[in-house]
């Protein structure tokens, strides 16, 4: 029987569009965090360009907002000394009723050669994929509660830069997994990586059921959850994607899962803060964490912008 492959991948098993972190193997995890470790010192240079991209033009398609990812994605092109596109989708023909693909072939046909989406549907990005042309490349910039495979890469870097090898880390995904795409993200990166201990922490409403299959231990008490943690992810509430009364309240979250200094105390005495953003601050985390000696949440920003560096390197130095 014929195995599907990888539509991530070309018949070659080369990177050409970054879909979700599932399915890719720890080489090529670990290839791209070492291309980012190159870029990360072009922010420092008195000229901060390089030509890799020099005459490829990346189409920023958000159809959903942004501040982070869109800009650093943005930032991340034009030191790629890529020619940017940013899409305005309220005032483009898809809100006059143009189909997607439809808006995809006339971006095509004006030169798009990697196109970064951001879509509130859930698989978006790979009906792009499977759509363009051998030359142009997607890269998914978040669809719907699926996958955010660049955000779990920057993750990835700020966790080995910080903690060096994955194989030794206990690591605490804590808030609203059931409606993150990051989450699902870093779970498959996290355990593809060979991080011996992941835990998931929140409320039962807010973890989803197929966690223990994903080889994940559910916590629903966060002093169990972090106890000894090397790393604390906090997640936003997704009161957007939330359907019914899932949480009493947002205090009501906080009184029970907020992480403050005095709840820090239960990991690690030199444990990492992380988010994603954006911060509900006093619901998921604490002013005085976020501002605090553990947090390397801007960390996470400034190598956000090299580790979408490498994405779109990579990506583009390859056809389908």
């Amino acid at each position: 029987m014929r195995t599907q492959r990888n539509p991530q991948l070309n018949a070659n098993g080369e990177l050409i569009h970054l879909l979700s972190t599932e399915g890719l193997s720890k080489e090529m995890l670990t290839h791209i965090l070492d291309t980012a470790t190159n870029f990360v010192s072009v922010s420092d240079r008195e000229v901060k360009k390089v030509p890799l991209l020099r005459g490829k033009s990346v189409f920023n398609l958000f159809f959903e907002n942004s501040t982070r990812t869109r800009t650093t994605f943005d930032i991340a092109a034009t030191r790629l000394s890529a020619d940017v596109v940013n899409l305005d989708i309220a005032r483009s023909s898809a809100s006059k009723g143009e189909s997607l693909l439809d808006t995809i072939d006339n971006l095509s046909a004006m030169a798009a050669d990697i196109f970064v989406v951001r879509h509130n549907e859930s698989g978006a990005p790979y009906l792009i994929a499977q759509h363009v042309g051998p030359h142009v490349h997607v890269v998914n910039a978040g669809d719907g509660r699926h996958a955010h495979p660049t955000q779990a890469l920057l993750d990835m870097y700020t966790i080995r830069h910080f903690k060096g090898d994955f194989s030794n880390l206990s690591v605490a995904i804590v808030g609203d997994v059931a409606h993150s795409r990051v989450a699902r993200s870093n779970i498959h990166a996290l355990t593809t990586l060979g991080c011996p201990d992941l835990r998931v922490v929140g409320p039962k409403t807010l973890v989803p059921n197929d966690m223990a299959q994903m080889g994940v231990r559910v916590c629903n008490d966060l002093r169990s959850g972090i106890d000894g943690v090397d790393v604390v992810i906090t997640l936003r509430l997704q009161n957007e994607r939330m359907s019914g009364a899932l949480l009493p309240s947002a205090q009501e979250f906080f009184k029970s899962y907020g992480l403050t200094p005095e709840r820090l105390q239960w990991a690690k005495p030199d444990a990492i803060v992380m988010h994603p953003g954006p911060i509900n601050r006093g619901v998921e985390i604490a002013s005085s964490v976020v501002d605090g000696p553990q947090a390397v949440i801007l960390s996470q920003v400034t190598f956000g912008i090299a580790v979408r560096m490498a994405v779109m390197s990579i990506v583009a130095s390859h056809e389908g």
